[in-house]
């Protein structure tokens, strides 16, 4: 089973939750919070999955916060880290397939749960086409 680091801000709450309850019989997540709906600051949880992931504690990492902007620019801060933001589902399987995505940022004020839902299976379930696309990635990091 693979290992999901998620953690969303107080506008991703609800769908986190949703996520996780969902899909607890099929992955085994890392809750990083928060773990209710009050005000908290993005960048605390993006940078606790971003962590997660380079450290190996997580296959993959999952983060929700309203437009997905904060927590994706937070998280690809991290050299290592290829953080996509995806609205639909086709876009979670052109971030794994041609940019080897190793976090999926979604935006939980803009879709709703089965549209995430469909998302997260995608992305978790689409494989890196490598070839082409590897020249690509490898040019992604700074120096």
């Amino acid at each position: 089973m693979l290992n999901i680091s998620i953690g969303s801000d107080h506008a991703g709450f609800q769908l986190k939750s949703f996520l996780i309850e969902k899909n607890s019989s099929s992955y085994i997540f890392s809750d990083i919070g928060p773990f209710d709906s009050q005000s908290v600051d993005y960048p605390e949880y993006a940078h606790a999955v971003a962590k997660d992931v380079l450290e190996n504690k997580a296959d993959f990492g999952v983060l929700i916060c309203g437009s997905a902007n904060g927590v994706a620019i937070t998280a690809n801060k991290h050299k290592g880290i290829r953080a996509a933001i995806a609205w639909l589902p086709e876009l979670a399987a052109l971030a794994r397939q041609h940019n080897d995505a190793n976090i999926i940022c979604i935006p939980a004020r803009f879709i709703d749960e089965e549209n995430a839902q469909e998302i997260l299976n995608v992305f978790l379930n689409t494989n890196f086409e490598g070839g082409r696309h590897q020249n690509r990635v490898n040019k992604i990091d700074c120096l």
